[in-house]
């Protein structure tokens, strides 16, 4: 089924070489930008405080950031979850210097309360002690060795995909198309990761899945393009046989002609 039909023939090819010179650069700045910048984790990877507060009505989330960001938490991420009413919010934790994971949870866990209250936060804290099970308002910790475990994890799936798509296509086509394949995915992969670093965008465990999807993509992609060359390639064979037995026969007659002159 074809949705969209190109009648006319791009060629890309003519300007392979402009094509070439750009994804060079834009490669080696990604390269650039993540050794010398890195990636900016989210909490997922380096440890921190998750908040889900629950709100009276909807919130506006850009008037929360703000109080949170003027509370001083600079690199908080605020969003809204299952309703307009629920909001979760992801701190980095800090902890002082001979103080504890739990005083840093409880520290931030107050100066988050104190900074809601005045928005419409549903917690009224004489009910709560009252009754605990009242309190729609949960806070987890991620340790810093859950997010480094984490983080391993993730780049042993992206190992293990390269290594998968390299089989895979090393079976079904040759090993000149697997490495030819991990080295253009890989392209892509380093690319986007280099934005990311060039923007400082939060790179988290969704993101992380994204990439994984791209990388699924583009072996796709791969896939369909190989099969392509391939059928090309069987084409092209056929034709060079043909025209190379036609030309053994006829360098068969040229070599009879001496004989057939000499009698």
């Amino acid at each position: 089924m074809e949705f969209f039909r190109i009648k006319k023939s791009i060629p890309f090819m003519r300007h392979a070489l402009v094509f070439n010179i750009i994804s060079g650069v834009t490669f080696l700045l990604a390269v650039f930008f993540l050794v010398t910048r890195g990636l900016h984790l989210s909490i997922e990877f380096t440890g921190g405080t998750v908040i889900e507060a629950p709100f009276k009505q909807a919130v506006d989330l850009g008037q929360i950031r703000t109080a949170i960001s003027t509370a001083g938490f600079k690199d908080a991420t605020v969003t809204t979850f299952g309703t307009s009413r629920d909001v979760q919010i992801r701190l980095p934790l800090v902890i002082k210097e001979g103080g504890t994971q739990n005083d840093a949870m409880e520290a931030q866990k107050k100066s988050v309360l104190a900074t809601l209250l005045p928005l419409g936060l549903d917690y009224d804290e004489k009910a709560i002690a009252d009754n605990p099970a009242a309190n729609k308002m949960k806070v987890e910790f991620v340790g810093s060795q859950v997010g480094k475990e984490l983080a391993a994890d993730g780049a042993m799936a992206l190992l293990f995909v390269c290594l998968g798509i390299m089989a895979y296509l090393a079976v079904r086509f040759e090993w000149r198309f697997a490495v030819a394949t991990i080295i253009a995915n890989l392209h892509d992969i380093v690319i986007i990761l280099g934005f990311f670093a060039f923007f400082q965008w939060e790179f988290s465990l969704p993101v992380l899945a994204a990439v994984l999807a791209i990388l699924g993509y583009s072996v796709n992609e791969s896939v369909v393009v190989f099969d392509r060359a391939r059928e090309i390639f069987r084409g092209a064979l056929r034709v060079i046989h043909a025209r190379a037995h036609r030309v053994f026969k006829h360098l068969h007659v040229f070599r009879a002609r001496p004989f057939q002159a000499v009698d």
